[in-house]
């Protein structure tokens, strides 16, 4: 997202490493105030200089009394600029404020029961019984002089704390995340009723700021844009269109790691909706090729990454005047790829996978949202339901989900696989209640009887979850006779598979996708 604080006031996150804190950006969003994130280190004087309306200081993996633990300026609380502190956050404001922060007797993690008592004007208009997330081992153990305790844990007892002269404001527990059910409350009250927001910031205003950058990053050039079908790569076609016309052509790379019949789904919907050339690109062999005998998955990831590029470039060379790609990069591809201050999960194909020798220059206007915001953004430039809600599915396709080796053989189990649970899944109506829904192919094999023969076949994993935003997901609970059709007919129906799975893994601390 490019920079909008010049015409819309402005908070500002400033990134502890922590995990959440790009969700603690689209949770502001979504209260319509505009905001950035910056590095906790930025100086005091162009912090200043940003007159941000707020300031909320992330989370993190340090302790703040390790002597090399990330901190801020103590000056940054003299400002006059109202502060909120969440986890880490609240820990270091406390720590170099004066208050006490040491490990905790017992860590929390998970929904925890928190007790309010003082409610204003965090609390304000809440229950002072509410269900928190919790994720720490360190605590605060007495606020610093000024500080009022607002709530409290059995384990905790400054769960949030506040300076009401100076708004100065913490909370350990996460009120970003969807597991803190009053959170976005917390936070309105924090933006509006401390920080003085009026709300500015809109899905409208993004599209319209969005397409005036595209088009002066574009000037008269021509821009490849990779379709895959799904809503993150449709709206930025949609949005480069509005932007720049028939400059743009867009591409689709049938890689040979598609789910059963996506292919030729995938280029019906985009002709039908789409007015740009689209390129149909048959690169199943060279994709497989390239994959033959790598078992790594940041070495998949990478390999598919850099085939993609090679694939791009060569068709942008066949336009002429094209040095521009377009892509749907989300944020949850961002920070799980790792940045500065970020632990990398996993390289996503689309960022870390990138190749150093990469020529095209990339523009991605979806690169700080999130799944449910870009949704937002597709219906506002009425995109049909079919891609706005179509699941999610990675880049690097059924590579993620073969564990180990990719062969055509494994690819057509688990192809098959996750074609029928999706159906039954469909048929049942279950389809449009979870986020996602898949098969895994694990890299074992299992002992089995069928017709009185002894089998040595794979087993199939099924993975159904429920999330918001793809920073966190809980598994379905589907019910137990959809469970056992289900099993039933993968068995019977896909040839050399004896043995099905159900994954009851969260995220944390799983992932959603195995590699």
């Amino acid at each position: 997202m490019q920079s909008h604080s010049g015409t819309h006031e402005l908070v500002l996150i400033l990134d502890f490493g922590g995990q959440y804190t790009q969700l603690i950006a689209r949770r502001v969003r979504e209260c319509q105030v505009f905001c950035e994130i910056a590095p906790y280190d930025t100086p005091l004087p162009a912090l200043r200089a940003r007159q941000p309306k707020g300031i909320i200081l992330s989370g993190g993996p340090a302790s703040v009394y390790e002597p090399d633990a990330p901190r801020v300026d103590p000056e940054l609380f003299t400002l006059g600029i109202p502060v909120l502190g969440i986890c880490y956050g609240h820990q270091l404001m406390a720590h170099l404020l004066g208050g006490a922060v040491s490990p905790a007797p017992q860590r929390e993690y998970g929904r925890t029961l928190l007790t309010v008592v003082h409610a204003e004007p965090l609390f304000d208009e809440l229950d002072f019984h509410l269900t928190c997330w919790m994720s720490h081992g360190d605590r605060v153990e007495t606020p610093p002089a000024g500080f009022t305790v607002l709530a409290e844990t059995e384990n905790t007892p400054v769960a949030a704390m506040g300076d009401l002269q100076r708004n100065l404001f913490g909370v350990q527990f996460h009120p970003e995340v969807a597991h803190t059910p009053f959170g976005m409350h917390l936070l309105r009250n924090f933006l509006y009723k401390v920080c003085g927001c009026k709300g500015d910031w809109t899905t409208r205003n993004f599209i319209e700021e969005s397409i005036a950058a595209i088009r002066a990053q574009v000037g008269n050039e021509r821009v490849l844009c990779a379709v895959s079908g799904g809503v993150d790569s449709c709206t930025v076609a949609a949005l480069v269109q509005r932007a720049v016309g028939d400059q743009l052509t867009a591409i689709f790379v049938d890689h040979g790691l598609l789910r059963k019949g996506e292919a030729e789904q995938v280029r019906t919907l985009f002709t039908q909706h789409f007015p740009s050339r689209l390129i149909f690109v048959d690169a199943r062999e060279r994709f497989l090729n390239r994959l033959r005998g790598i078992t790594d998955p940041e070495q998949k990831r990478k390999v598919i990454g850099e085939e993609f590029i090679r694939v791009f470039e060569e068709h942008a060379d066949a336009i002429g005047q094209c040095r521009f790609l377009a892509q749907g990069t989300l944020y949850p591809d961002v920070i799980e790829s790792g940045t500065r201050l970020a632990a990398k999960i996993k390289t996503h194909h689309n960022v870390g996978g990138l190749p150093e020798w990469m020529r095209m220059e990339l523009i991605e206007p979806l690169r700080y949202l999130f799944k449910d915001e870009v949704r937002c953004v597709a219906l506002e430039l009425g995109l049909p339901h079919e891609i706005v809600w179509r699941q999610p599915f990675p880049g690097p396709g059924l590579a993620v989900r073969v564990v180990g080796e990719i062969t055509a053989e494994k690819l057509e189990l688990v192809r098959e696989a996750d074609a029928i649970l999706n159906e039954e899944l469909q048929r049942t109506g279950w389809a449009q209640r979870v986020w996602q829904a898949f098969a895994v192919l694990p890299d074992v094999r299992s002992v089995g009887v069928m017709g009185d023969q002894r089998t040595y076949q794979y087993p199939v994993v099924l993975r159904v979850v429920h999330s918001e935003d793809a920073m966190t997901a809980t598994p379905a609970e589907l019910p137990w006779d959809l469970l056992l059709r289900i099993a039933n007919r993968v068995t019977n129906e896909v040839a050399g598979v004896n043995r099905v799975l159900y994954d009851l893994s969260s995220k944390p601390p799983a992932t959603i996708e195995w590699e």
